[in-house]
């Protein structure tokens, strides 16, 4: 007995893809050399129920017996999966998804299927914002940009930083730092410097901007938020960042912020760890008005914290005073930075951060601007992401409009290096726009580079990473090899400006710059290489 149904194909399956709340959806299995049926039965599972659905005989063609039923969805936004179950005179077999679990054809298993099919079922008022829809957006490390002051003069006065010169190589070690990797080497760039640089992205074709943090903290990439109210003072003022906004949006240029909820740093105003702000910190007292901010065991120095990581102790995100000051309150913070000339948000770790959340977060983002965009953190298939035993639901209506396409970005890569066939990578994208709401699908940032991952080019050269970070700081390609590399990385970079989403260039990849993961990734723009490019 053969047993066939093609979850991409709409003779199977209709329609296609997610579906709004309440909709219809036609399924059809198809059974060869399956004698004489005494159950065929379409399986429907969702939060927890079961529901089996008796197929009927829609008539035989090519051989094949043709069975078909209708499932209704749900009536609220959730995940549904759906499996088949055939017993005939000749046996019985079950009907999953194939061993990818990317949909399309499946496979026949003996049992029930671990791996079933999904239709992802969203509220049916869900909407993205239109103008984000075919933008392209450009991500920006401030500190690395650069730097508008021509005598190379850094701004604010800190003196807990070292002050490196633009184009040296970051830091990469302890010793670098004298002991302790503290990621406090500064190269001074500024929000004035991406300012003097809008009609270069302009002539690029960009149309967003998504900034790495820009709030005050002690390190280089400012995830260690210090004080979500204000601009770090090396990268400017509030004048200064109000001032880019107005500027970009007078070229058609939008203006895409970081979130970082799910911590802050040690040495902030609401921790306060080493004491250097004027506030009482919640390290300091059980009286601090922050206190319940944070996770804390029988001691102050007992405190939950991202990833191990003691300079980033996580946030409460249930504290309903974390909640008015981040999201709710009339002068929250997601608030007064869209009110300042942002137009959206990138949420840091956005699977570490509770749905409850993410659903008020986006309930406050909307009703200041509905057209504000919310774009996720995710690292794999964001409508089926399993977190902390959480399923989550950033897909169904009432949390993300977009994540970073890092499925895509492995599989353009993966492609280009001769990993995978076109057919693999076609069954990739398709489990994508199979499982994403359009409006999510299309709203995707879909990068091939990022702080977080190495270059581009370095990406499809194939060379192997040096284990040493020393060697990867020092590491260069000869010119052969970077010449093959260039030629793939046009090729990952056609598939990326031409597939559906929002295509984000990180800065430098389209001049080229090399380097692995961070802090290679992070280099200084180089400048002189795009001014050799005819770029100005």
């Amino acid at each position: 007995m053969r047993l066939e149904h093609n979850s991409q194909n709409k003779f199977y399956r209709h329609p296609f893809g997610a579906v709004k709340t309440g909709t219809e959806v036609e399924l059809t299995l198809a059974v060869t050399d399956g004698g004489i049926p005494r159950c065929i039965q379409c399986v429907i599972e969702w939060k927890g129920t079961q529901s089996r659905i008796d197929m009927w005989y829609f008539g035989t063609i090519a051989g094949a017996s043709i069975y078909k039923c209708i499932a209704k969805m749900p009536e609220e936004p959730s995940i549904v999966r759906y499996w088949f179950y055939v017993q005939t005179d000749v046996g019985t077999l079950y009907y999953g998804n194939n061993g990818q679990c990317l949909g399309g054809i499946g496979q026949a298993y003996d049992n029930v299927p671990h791996l079933k099919y999904q239709i992802t079922v969203y509220d049916k008022d869900y909407k993205t914002p239109d103008w984000f829809k075919g933008s392209v957006a450009y991500q920006i490390f401030p500190d690395r940009f650069y730097n508008a002051n021509t005598d190379g003069s850094f701004l604010g006065d800190r003196t807990d930083i070292i002050k490196r010169n633009w184009g040296e190589e970051p830091y990469c070690s302890p010793e670098q730092f004298g002991g302790e990797y503290l990621s406090n080497d500064f190269f001074g760039g500024n929000l004035k410097g991406i300012e003097e640089k809008l009609p270069y992205l302009k002539e690029l074709g960009i149309s967003v901007i998504y900034l790495n943090p820009i709030f005050k903290a002690y390190s280089n990439h400012r995830y260690d938020t210090g004080d979500y109210e204000k601009i770090d003072c090396t990268l400017g003022t509030e004048a200064d960042f109000v001032s880019l906004c107005e500027s970009a949006e007078k070229l058609g240029i939008k203006i895409i912020l970081d979130g970082v909820f799910n911590h802050t740093g040690s040495n902030s105003k609401y921790f306060n760890k080493n004491g250097e702000y004027d506030s009482i910190g919640a390290y300091q007292s059980q009286d601090s008005p922050y206190y319940d901010w944070f996770r804390f065991g029988n001691t102050k120095d007992e405190y939950e914290c991202w990833w191990g990581m003691k300079t980033l102790p996580h946030t409460e995100e249930s504290s309903p005073s974390f909640q008015e000051y981040i999201l709710s309150g009339k002068d929250a913070i997601i608030k007064k930075w869209l009110r300042l000339g942002a137009s959206g948000w990138r949420l840091d770790v956005v699977d570490e951060l509770p749905g409850f959340f993410v659903k008020l977060l986006r309930e406050n983002v909307k009703s200041e601007d509905e057209n504000a965009v919310i774009i996720g953190e995710v690292w794999e298939d964001a409508s089926n992401k399993v977190s902390y035993g959480e399923e989550r639901e950033y897909f169904l209506g009432g949390e993300l409009d977009s994540v970073m396409n890092y499925p895509l970005k492995n599989a353009i890569i993966d492609a280009v290096l001769g990993n995978i066939d076109a057919s693999a990578l076609s069954g990739r994208i398709m489990s994508l726009k199979e499982n994403y709401p359009p409006q999510a699908f299309y709203s995707c940032l879909n990068m091939l580079s990022s702080h977080d991952s190495q270059r581009l080019i370095v990406a499809v050269s194939g060379v192997e990473t040096p284990f040493d970070r020393r060697a990867q700081a020092s590491f260069v390609m000869n010119d052969q090899v970077r010449q093959r590399a260039r030629q793939k990385a046009m090729i990952a970079t056609a598939l990326q400006m031409t597939l559906p989403g929002v295509p984000c260039i990180y800065y430098g990849d389209e001049i080229g710059m090399e380097g692995f993961a961070d802090p290679s990734c992070r280099r200084c723009f180089d400048w002189g290489n795009a001014e050799n490019n005819s770029y100005k």
